[in-house]
């Protein structure tokens, strides 16, 4: 839960700094489409990682689990909302965003874990 949280209000305070940026400057929403689409993946890694850094167990299952609560949200305002399916390539990156996610819920495990190996 502290990763959806985490992954919605970063992904709400970038779009406000965005939505500025677009508003009061010259940019257009093509030339900062990147920088937005790499946001999107900090996002889903840090909130990937923050689930995983939590649970300090199953990373890649609980950073999947976060990446995929966060696609069936999208997915039922998009579709409630607007009527749409999702695209080929929103698929495309949705599926990215939880691959993301589990990367993040991996590493999140490791660093957190405070077991020492001897050999």
């Amino acid at each position: 839960m502290y990763g959806l949280i985490f992954i919605f209000l970063f992904a709400g305070v970038c779009s406000f700094i965005f939505a500025f940026i677009l508003r009061f400057t010259s940019a257009r929403e093509t030339s900062v489409q990147y920088i937005i689409t790499a946001v999107s993946f900090i996002a889903l890694f840090g909130g990937g990682f923050l689930s995983g850094g939590k649970r300090k167990e199953k990373g890649w299952l609980i950073g999947g689990v976060t990446g995929l609560i966060y696609t069936l949200v999208i997915f039922l305002f998009q579709y409630l909302g607007y009527d749409r399916l999702f695209s080929a390539q929103q698929v495309i990156y949705h599926t990215c965003y939880t691959l993301i996610a589990m990367m993040g819920g991996i590493l999140g495990v490791n660093v957190s874990s405070n077991n020492t190996r001897s050999i």
